[in-house]
């Protein structure tokens, strides 16, 4: 009877592990849905863009003679080839979906789902760069007001602290 036990105990445990491992695919996959619906999977897009401007900065600011934008297009291959091999998508999907796992439950991510699916859920996505953007601008232009007094309290500070000279 003691074996019997233990091997009801062993299935139990089999069947239980079974399922949790069943959720926490369901719950991988969900967040998965979630982040491609964000387009989480285009997270390296500006990274890109700016490094691009950069090599193009650069090349124009070398008085490169025409006829060498071949190079340039090889050279801003290599540097897409160096960012998508440290945070392209593939690099980062795991690390994203334990994020998002870790932070929303299953049907939290159920409901995420939905509404990035929805008319409204769609604009949001459609207006988020935009809005973006110009909260940053927004941002930026009132702190303008605050980084001259922050820059004065920095040296007056500096000016407290040094130490007095004789």
């Amino acid at each position: 009877m003691p074996r019997l036990s233990a091997v009801f105990a062993v299935a139990l445990l089999a069947v239980g592990s079974a399922n949790a491992f069943a959720d926490a695919a369901s719950h991988a996959a969900d967040a998965e849905r979630f982040l491609l619906l964000a387009r989480a999977d285009k997270l390296a897009a500006p990274v890109h863009a700016q490094v691009q401007q950069m090599f193009a900065q650069r090349f124009a600011e070398s008085g490169s003679p025409k006829g060498k934008e071949a190079t340039l297009e090889r050279y801003q291959a290599k540097a897409n080839a160096a960012i998508d091999s440290a945070v392209g998508w593939d690099k980062i999907k795991p690390d994203m979906i334990k994020l998002y796992t870790s932070n929303f439950s299953e049907p939290e991510l159920k409901e995420l789902i939905k509404f990035y699916q929805s008319p409204l859920g769609k604009k949001f996505m459609q207006k988020m760069p935009e809005l973006t953007a110009r909260s940053a601008q927004l941002t930026q232009a009132k702190l303008q007001v605050a980084v001259p007094q922050v820059n004065k309290m920095l040296q007056d500070m500096t000016d407290e602290i040094a130490p007095k000279k004789p």
